[in-house]
């Protein structure tokens, strides 16, 4: 049986995103994506990536003094062994994190799993690609195990804060989980991003990531 992941990096940092920001993390990240937004941080993932045995990369990340981790990418969904990295993980007493792009199915996570789900606005280029299902799945998860689901957006343009707002009015997700609002650094100042926030008084979490004001002259391994 092939219990093989292709990993791109593992690495120890600092939790940049989500309500989990701030906290030390161990990062696994996962090859390979199905999308390509225009926006990417991490498209060297796109290609690259190195195929290691499950239990090995369980094994490596024993070396951190961490008990919180994220399984990130590329999209780590868009590898079938992802799931029982994740069910292991969970099995070893982990905080687990799964960072998506929301074009899979979540339905198969282990509800033990926090889920960190992206929707792509228009500008991102991948606008539509968020699972039909997701919605059904994030509302049946949260009723059960409140806290165990997250939604981000990263804003290119006020079209992509609009676009995001309706969002979640339309589905009826505010003040139902975390829903985070990501400024693509070179397009949208985070000011102008929180005033719109305050002017419509959106209950959503301004989201900086706080690696790249740690590191900012590194783009990977932070």
């Amino acid at each position: 049986m092939n219990n093989k992941l292709n990993i791109s990096e593992i690495f120890y940092s600092i939790q940049g995103e989500s309500s989990y920001a701030g906290f030390p993390c161990v990062f696994i990240r996962l090859s390979g994506c199905n999308l390509r937004c225009t926006y990417c941080d991490a498209d060297y993932t796109w290609q690259e990536g190195e195929p290691e045995n499950i239990g090995t990369v369980l094994e490596s990340i024993e070396q951190y003094p961490c008990d919180l981790v994220e399984v990130t990418g590329g999209e780590p969904l868009f590898q079938e062994n992802c799931l029982e990295l994740l069910s292991k993980l969970i099995s070893r007493k982990k905080t687990v994190l799964l960072e998506s792009n929301g074009s899979f199915s979540i339905e198969n996570v282990s509800p033990e799993v926090i889920v960190i789900l992206d929707v792509k606005c228009p500008d991102s280029g991948s606008k539509d690609s968020f699972h039909p299902d997701n919605i059904r799945l994030i509302t049946d998860r949260i009723d059960k195990t409140p806290n165990s689901c997250e939604l981000k957006f990263v804003l290119s343009t006020q079209a992509d804060f609009l676009y995001a707002k309706d969002f979640i009015h339309k589905n009826n997700l505010i003040n139902r989980l975390p829903i985070l609002f990501s400024p693509v650094q070179k397009d949208l100042a985070a000011a102008t991003l929180a005033d719109w926030i305050m002017k419509d008084g959106l209950n959503v979490r301004l989201q900086l990531q706080i690696h790249t004001m740690l590191w900012p002259d590194i783009s990977r391994g932070v």
